[in-house]
């Protein structure tokens, strides 16, 4: 077994690490709380450097790390704030692209070893993408190792130059608030009477309304279901800049489909679904993927980026863009009440093969062990 230690080389001061998050997802933001958590817990010193609306979201020095604002953008003053952040780090770990490029301009001249987690992949087209892979290959370059979320960015990361790029363990963090459930027939009785679905079947998808979520796609899927009897709802959680256009296509074509919002209650929403979707161009680790086979939600998802290796034969998985596929995929499962176990019994499984978070911890203390360590002579 392979010793993993806290200590920085000197042995005696704990080790120091920077944890670097810009805007971030929401799953960015959580995996750098629970690494904050663990890493504390282990006796590591852990500043986290992010925008003040994550750290109120997310409450970083409630794990015990100290929190150190700073904002988003690349403003000099972002930069110098995380220069002086990082002046005794002994190991500067970023997440996401952004936020390891401010890093690395803020260690310019400096020996500390920068870690980056590639979380996902950004979405840009034209002269944008041409920006995006400038940026993709600056912080390969810049990191001492790369670590993806999934084995298509760990490849990528490798195409853009990184000198070690690995699989990152990362673990689904445990919801924050676990509250009892009592009666948790009567609480999924509620959910399916508030968004107006008690006698039909309720598909679920919960994300950003962006365009790389496919939710037009899904919004095609759904004619094709309209003759069924009882119709089901398609209920969407999420909020972003393609809203008006989803609501305009729902009014105008009468589809059965509602647009509800960013909500904090998805666990709720999840246990009251017959089905979870999930219709994007490009996943790493998808946080609804992951809940839908926890809560044993079957879920139809597209076979695209990190999402074959994360669920592997435990969801109905459909070609990115067929609006056709998507639809037979989800009335056929409705028709299909043993398959829907089956795949309930095998999302289960699945779930336990999943790092968990002292894993996910470990996996980073060792690599943090391997760049500040004094390697022995060979």
């Amino acid at each position: 077994m392979s010793h993993v230690s806290s200590h920085s080389p000197h042995g005696q001061t704990p080790l120091h690490t920077v944890q670097v998050l810009g805007g971030g997802s929401a799953g960015s933001s959580a995996h750098v709380r629970s690494l904050a958590a663990g890493l504390a817990a282990r006796g590591v010193r852990v500043t986290v450097c992010a925008p003040d609306e994550a750290a109120r979201a997310y409450d970083f020095t409630g794990t015990g790390a100290r929190h150190v604002p700073v904002p988003r953008s690349g403003d000099p003053a972002s930069v110098a704030a995380l220069r002086a952040a990082c002046a005794d780090a002994d190991l500067v770990h970023a997440h996401g692209l952004h936020a390891a490029l401010r890093a690395s301009v803020a260690l310019t001249g400096r020996r500390t070893p920068l870690v980056v987690t590639w979380h996902t992949r950004a979405h840009a087209e034209g002269a944008r993408a041409r920006v995006l892979r400038l940026l993709e290959r600056r912080v390969a370059k810049a990191a001492a190792v790369v670590l993806g979320t999934s084995s298509d960015l760990v490849d990528r990361a490798r195409s853009r130059g990184a000198r070690d790029a690995r699989l990152a363990a990362v673990a689904l963090p445990a919801p924050r608030r676990q509250e009892a459930i009592e009666e948790p027939d009567r609480l999924l009785h509620k959910a399916r009477a508030e968004l107006g679905a008690v006698d039909r079947p309720l598909i679920l998808a919960v994300g950003a309304l962006e365009r790389h979520r496919g939710y037009d796609v899904l919004l095609d899927a759904t004619r094709a279901w309209r003759h069924l009897d009882p119709l089901p709802l398609l209920v969407v959680a999420g909020e972003g800049p393609e809203r008006a256009a989803l609501q305009r296509r729902i009014e105008d074509e009468q589809l059965p489909a509602r647009l509800v919002g960013r909500r904090d209650d998805v666990p709720e929403l999840l246990a009251a679904a017959d089905l979870a979707v999930l219709p994007s161009s490009w996943e790493s680790r998808s946080v609804l993927a992951q809940e839908a086979l926890h809560a044993r939600v079957p879920l139809v998802a597209t076979a695209v980026g990190g999402v074959p290796e994360l669920v592997g034969d435990a969801a109905e998985l459909v070609p990115y863009g067929d609006a056709h596929a998507l639809a037979i995929a989800v009335v056929r499962l409705l028709a299909d009440p043993v398959r829907r176990a089956q795949l309930k019994d095998q999302g289960q499984l699945q779930a336990a093969t999943w790092p968990t978070e002292d894993e996910t911890v470990t996996q980073v203390l060792s690599v943090y062990d391997e760049l500040t360590q004094p390697q022995p002579y060979s």
